[in-house]
């Protein structure tokens, strides 16, 4: 199956293709500009493939939680191209897609992830690794950093930005279950690649107009001082 993946929802703006097993893959860390951006990666990846949109079989793409902006851009991109092109969408969990890549980076199977969402907060989640693949142990949320501790008592890594932004406290929180941590861990489209396959092989893809961003944090204008 020939896949087309992209990711705005971070600053980690990315874009891959899966075509007859193999794998391109292209990202830049930018601030703004996604929408253009992913567009120019698109073109690149499809000359570097010597492929087209015609020979995709889905679209994948993050579906959040991430930049408000970012979310946005990223399920209004994917519909676009997906509506032009009659192809069906698979939207990928950010925070699955990082537990997923600290596998393939760390072999790690137990994870705790946590991405930085600003105003004090993380957007969390915990997975274990079944089969290579990233399966949620709880319910995204996004929450303060003191209140994210261990499920249970067993050992778990450390990803995401939040344990950058929070690594006091999430590595005190985490201080008898460790096994480390990797806080330079972002979304990527790369690594949604395997976690989509298995969601089209569940029958899980949508049409275009039915995919949403998912932004876990409802006012999102809200301020430090009001939580």
């Amino acid at each position: 199956m020939n896949l087309l993946a992209l990711d705005t929802c971070t600053e980690n703006c990315s874009a891959a293709l899966l075509i007859e097993g193999q794998v391109f893959a292209v990202s830049e860390m930018t601030q703004r500009g996604h929408s253009e951006r992913i567009l120019g990666m698109l073109d690149t990846l499809f000359e570097q493939a010597g492929s087209e949109l015609s020979a995709m079989d889905a679209l994948v793409f993050g579906r959040g939680p991430g930049s408000f902006t970012g979310v946005r851009v990223g399920v209004a991109v994917a519909q676009g191209i997906a509506f032009a092109q009659d192809l069906p969408v698979v939207p990928v969990s950010t925070l699955a897609t990082v537990a997923q890549a600290a596998y393939a980076k760390h072999g790690v199977t137990n994870i705790c992830v946590a991405m930085d969402a600003r105003m004090g907060e993380v957007y969390q989640a915990d997975f274990v690794i079944e089969n290579g693949l990233a399966v949620a142990l709880s319910e995204e949320q996004v929450t303060a950093p003191a209140k994210v501790k261990p499920l249970d008592d067993r050992h778990c890594f450390g990803a995401g930005t939040g344990w950058a932004e929070y690594q006091q406290i999430l590595t005190d929180n985490f201080a008898e279950q460790s096994l480390g941590m990797d806080n330079e861990i972002y979304p990527s489209a790369e690594a949604m690649l395997p976690l989509a396959g298995a969601l089209l092989a569940k029958g899980k893809q949508m049409l275009a107009h039915q995919a949403l961003p998912i932004y876990l944090r409802n006012n999102v204008a809200k301020k430090k001082g009001e939580q």
